[in-house]
């Protein structure tokens, strides 16, 4: 028992005791001390940043984009409207779980592979608690399931906004553009600022040339909100500005009458006034539905559209380049007047070929495999515009030469962009000696200059650049740039200045008779359409090969496939005397001007006769 007692250190162990306990107390205090330095740092030091970091969990800045301009025609008809959308999105901040959020939704509602790609793109681009779009336009339907599960999804959300509707359809879609929702490389280039709470932006013609005009400006507005992300209420706002809406000159029953016209067949028709230079119809076919882009067009439509071989995603009257064929010649006609190289009554040997001096190759004139024989033993300038003597203008264009070819007809506008107020206009071919030395590297040979002369060769025009250059014509001169919008808001949209072309008046009066023979003479070469014409039209006939016919082959439609046919056209305005209207028309392969002409009449009758109030518009 003494041993054991003396084993017992009592001392010892109260010594031990009294550590551990002190040891613990500090530990204790150390940390209510952290403690205290972390309250001190909340509720002291760093309260102004908690605070702001907590109202910003409480309040929020939302963007309120603004309501896109509408667009109308001249007779106040809608053509681009804002129609109410329900899109669903997410806050990110509010998504505890986004995959298995995406997935729930992905049972409730209808989301492709393209909707979730474009999401994604768009998370990675958005401001905190911006919410980012994942499908637009939910039906009724859809709406309803989400509303019913909308406890186990939070962070979702709901919301109406305008969204673009083109209520015409396919009608005016080349026309005017339309617009799509913004994509990486414009997002890269926009003033994110400007397009907060904006998923859409012009894409093509009016919508993206007047991007600025139409889109308004941004407003704002501080929500409060519960926990859920829910908004409690409105603290302050600052309204956005709308667009301005705008105003054309296009007829929307002009521009219906030459889409039926051109019907199933590949075509433009351009009609401008030519007072003003106001664009009265601007078609090209074959057309497509603008709505299917709006809200992002699918895989499978985008590549039909692509893919088709008609090319209907392809504006044709301002970005088809086509040979003008022998519209151009009263233009060659007018150059050889004021050169002083011909006269009304100057008169041409017309065999029915012609051939360079020097040179056995024979430049076949049109006629030739149809009579076996020139239009007449000769010709004079009336006779060779109203039948369309090619043999007269080889001649004239080898006098001229391509150099002053070319100096006459730019001032037309030939050669380069027009001006027209829209998006992709191609300047066309205007060739010369030094044009083909820069492009191709080559000099230029005299057979060139005869193919030049009625339209062929290397030159190329647009649908727009042929109705400019016709209501040049019409007007004696004065070339007026074609312009589709006629007002912004409240304010009218003043011509764009005009260029004088000089020529004496006999030099006009002799264009004009020879081109009133086309269509009212004996034998003019558009004499079809005049039957039952209760004014008078003034008109050019043209034919563009579409491939070359080698020396001694006669051209048979029936033998060739129908998109190596040559393409017909048709340049006309009236009423002689005062002309309100010019037009231009092509049909892609349609063998020759007679696929042409009945459209052109078709809508001037529909300018100077379905009801003249449409002229005064």
């Amino acid at each position: 028992m003494a041993q054991l007692i003396t084993l017992k250190d009592t001392r010892r162990e109260l010594r031990s005791y009294g550590g551990r306990t002190a040891v613990a107390i500090l530990v204790v205090l150390g940390a209510l001390f952290l403690i205290f330095l972390r309250y001190f740092n909340l509720q002291v030091t760093g309260y102004e940043t908690y605070r702001t970091q907590s109202e910003r969990n409480r309040v929020q800045l939302q963007a309120l984009p603004p309501k896109r301009g509408l667009i109308y025609d001249r007779h106040g008809a809608l053509l681009a409207a804002n129609r109410p959308s329900h899109i669903l999105s997410l806050v990110r901040e509010q998504v505890p779980d986004l995959d298995g959020t995406l997935t729930a939704l992905g049972e409730l509602v209808f989301v492709d592979e393209d909707d979730l790609e474009a999401f994604r793109r768009r998370l990675d681009q958005r401001r905190p608690y911006e919410p980012v779009p994942l499908r637009f336009r939910l039906t009724e339907e859809e709406r309803a399931r989400l509303a019913v599960n909308r406890h186990r999804l939070p962070g979702v959300v709901v919301d109406a906004q305008l969204m673009r509707h083109y209520p015409q359809g396919e009608l005016f879609t080349h026309a005017i553009g339309y617009v799509g929702r913004i994509n990486e490389r414009e997002a890269a280039r926009l003033d994110a600022s400007d397009y907060r709470g904006t998923f859409h932006i012009g894409k093509t013609g009016i919508e993206r040339r007047y991007e600025e005009t139409l889109h308004g400006e941004v407003g704002y507005q501080n929500v409060e909100s519960n926990a859920h992300g829910r908004v409690l209420r409105v603290l302050d706002r600052f309204d956005p500005e709308p667009g301005e809406d705008l105003g054309l000159h296009l007829d929307s029953t002009l521009q219906r009458v030459a889409t039926t016209a051109l019907g199933d067949q590949r075509g433009a028709v351009v009609a401008m006034d030519p007072e003003t230079g106001g664009v009265l119809a601007l078609v090209s076919t074959p057309v497509f539905d603008g709505n299917l882009f709006v809200n992002g067009i699918s895989s499978r439509e985008y590549s039909a559209l692509r893919d088709s071989p008609d090319v209907p995603l392809f504006n044709r009257a301002v970005q088809g380049q086509y040979p003008p064929g022998s519209t151009v010649k009263p233009l060659m006609a007018l150059a050889g007047l004021e050169a002083g190289l011909v006269t009304p009554e100057t008169m041409v040997p017309d065999p029915g070929w012609y051939r360079l001096p020097g040179d056995t190759r024979r430049y076949r004139d049109w006629i030739l495999r149809i009579r076996g024989t020139g239009h007449a033993p000769e010709v004079d300038l009336q006779m060779a515009l109203a039948e369309s003597c090619d043999v007269y203008f080889y001649d004239l264009a080898r006098r001229l030469t391509v150099d002053r070819m070319a100096d006459y007809l730019a001032p037309f506008g030939l050669g380069s962009h027009t001006g027209i107020d829209t998006t992709n206009e191609r300047p066309g071919v205007l060739p010369s000696s030094d044009w083909k030395r820069r492009t191709l590297g080559q000099p230029w040979y005299p057979g060139e200059t005869l193919s030049v002369g009625i339209g062929q060769g290397y030159m190329l025009a647009t649908p727009v650049q042929l109705a400019a250059a016709t209501a040049a014509v019409a007007n004696r001169g004065v070339f007026r740039v074609p312009q589709l919008v006629r007002r912004i808001g409240g304010r009218a949209v003043p011509p764009a200045p005009a260029r004088v072309i000089e020529a004496a008046p006999e030099t006009w009066d002799a264009i004009h008779e020879g081109m009133r023979a086309v269509v009212h003479g004996e034998r003019g070469t558009a004499k079809l359409i005049a039957r039952g014409l209760p004014y008078t039209m003034a008109g050019k006939t043209g034919t563009a090969q579409v491939i070359g016919i080698a020396q001694g082959e006669v051209y048979d439609e029936d033998e060739i496939a129908e998109r190596h046919r040559n393409h017909g056209l048709f340049v006309a305005f009236a009423p002689l005397e005062a002309p309100t209207i010019a037009v231009a028309v092509i049909v892609e392969n349609g063998g020759g001007s007679t696929a042409a002409s009945p459209i052109a009449r078709a809508v001037i009758d529909a300018w100077l006769l379905r009801g003249e109030a449409l002229a005064g518009g």
